[in-house]
């Protein structure tokens, strides 16, 4: 079975980490929004790609769900003693990659090169197609004027409520190599409980995308991000309800009308009445948690599938 899931970070990379445990390698591709990325310090940072990349490598900080485990902070603290900017935390195992990307990028070679390379170097057989080679910017229209995503993200910590999202560049830019075929010889399309609006959304916005899983022969299946009314991490539910949608799986369900044949929902929530669904425990705590999730949208697809 062929399974393509569409992720961003963290939670994300949860979902992905439980597929890695119940498929062969060859059969999983992610791809992985890339609209986060920026440039900090004159370096350029892939959050969601290294958020994956730390994950299924098992570097990952397992306590926090993002940077490197066993990570040290010298260059943050002599950027403070230099008075740099150190909103963003980079820590020194960390820096690794954005220099090496960098470094990389200006040599001319491309986005998606260097994350398969840097998978390579670290085992991960998984393939991690970034969703565009292309640069791709989520710039958020908030209270305090135009914030560019890791500005709102982190800086502010996502207080700015915010009007409307834009992604500058998407409309130009190309689908990253592999990504249309990858889905295109999928059974399964996963959409993983990453945020919609700020870790998905970026993903379809790329031309070719979308229509790419509403042309392919597989179910595509979301794991819904909410439960109980409320978002598991980070913005959701404030951006979802500064946006006037309720906070709830059926506002999930209508905002992928059109491209999902079905939603996962925690055992707490309703079913839906829109679309078909299915229930089980997805809070992914721990790493039985994240393969017991992986394996039911795959049970819920395969129903799919099957009507």
């Amino acid at each position: 079975m062929k399974v393509v899931a569409l992720t961003g970070g963290v939670g994300g990379a949860k979902l992905v980490l439980g597929l890695q445990q119940i498929l062969p390698a060859p059969d999983l591709t992610a791809i992985v929004n890339t609209a986060d990325d920026f440039r900090h310090l004159g370096l350029h940072v892939s959050p969601d790609i290294d958020t994956l990349l730390y994950t299924l490598s098992g570097k990952a900080n397992r306590e926090q769900g993002w940077g490197r485990e066993g990570e040290s902070w010298a260059f943050m603290e002599a950027l403070r003693e230099l008075g740099g900017e150190d909103w963003f935390q980079m820590g020194d195992m960390d820096l690794a990659l954005h220099v090496l990307r960098t470094m990389r990028l200006a040599q001319g070679d491309t986005l998606s090169a260097i994350t398969a390379e840097f998978a390579r170097r670290w085992g991960v057989d998984v393939a991690l197609l970034p969703m565009s080679d292309d640069p791709v910017a989520t710039w958020l229209h908030t209270e305090e004027g135009k914030l560019e995503f890791q500005r709102y993200f982190v800086e502010r910590r996502c207080e700015p409520d915010v009007s409307r999202i834009e992604f500058q560049g998407a409309a130009r830019a190309l689908p990253g190599p592999g990504v249309i075929e990858a889905i295109g010889r999928a059974d399964v399309i996963l959409i993983a409980p990453s945020n919609p609006y700020l870790s998905i959304d970026p993903i379809l916005a790329v031309p070719g995308i979308r229509q790419a899983l509403i042309d392919g022969t597989g179910p595509v299946v979301s794991v819904s991000p909410i439960i109980g009314g409320q978002a598991v991490k980070g913005p959701t539910s404030k951006l979802m309800a500064g946006l006037g949608v309720p906070v709830n799986n059926e506002s999930i369900a209508a905002h992928y009308a059109g491209l999902i044949d079905a939603l996962l929902v925690d055992s707490g929530d309703d079913l839906l009445a829109s679309l078909p669904s299915m229930r089980t425990p997805t809070l992914m705590r721990t790493t039985e948690d994240r393969a017991r999730v992986a394996e039911a949208a795959l049970t819920l697809a395969r129903g799919v599938a099957g009507k």
